[in-house]
């Protein structure tokens, strides 16, 4: 029954880092790469300006989880890695998150011609590394089927053998037996 819950749960943890990792990745660039944040200086006497600047947050925001979903799937290889082997490392998780998201920038360029989708690798590694350390943080460190490692003190030492018994060599042996009576 253990193995089961334990099985589910990585059903719904995995998916649920992996959005996670695309949101963290997605604000990473919105704020650094398209710079989303100059929006907020709209000019004085604007009623509009509230309104455009949610409009536009909303519509980068959508085009940017959607350019990364396709970017993180390349993370997906990394994910399984770490699923089968349990490694629950943070550094393989964000090492993971920096990887697939350059690999995954140059898959979606378009090619020489195209106009490339991110300008500055900086971002791409910095968004990379903020979506493997949350990926991290929601579902990688307690990576993999077979550790558990939700158990009580008590669970543990159950399921442990008992210890062996103590040998008697250490106690010298008689040098004469007592007469019988």
């Amino acid at each position: 029954m253990d193995n089961l819950a334990r099985l589910l749960l990585r059903f719904v943890l995995v998916p649920l880092g992996y959005l996670a990792g695309v949101i963290a990745g997605a604000a990473v660039m919105l704020v650094g790469e398209w710079r989303i944040g100059s929006l907020f200086e709209a000019p004085e006497g604007s009623e509009a300006a509230g309104l455009g600047i949610l409009v536009a947050i909303v519509v980068a925001g959508t085009v940017v989880m959607l350019l990364l979903l396709f970017m993180w799937m390349v993370a997906t290889i990394g994910i399984l890695f770490s699923e089968a082997f349990a490694v629950r490392s943070w550094m393989f998780h964000a090492a993971n998150g920096v990887v697939s998201a350059l690999v995954g920038a140059q898959l979606v360029n378009g090619g020489p011609d195209a106009p490339p989708v991110t300008g500055d690798p900086f971002y791409t590694v910095a968004a990379g590394l903020a979506a493997g350390l949350v990926y991290w943080l929601v579902a990688g460190s307690s990576a993999g089927f077979f550790k558990p490692i939700l158990r009580s003190p008590a669970e543990r030492a159950a399921r442990l053998p008992p210890p062996p018994a103590p040998s008697r060599t250490d106690v010298p042996p008689p040098t004469s037996l007592p007469p019988r009576q």
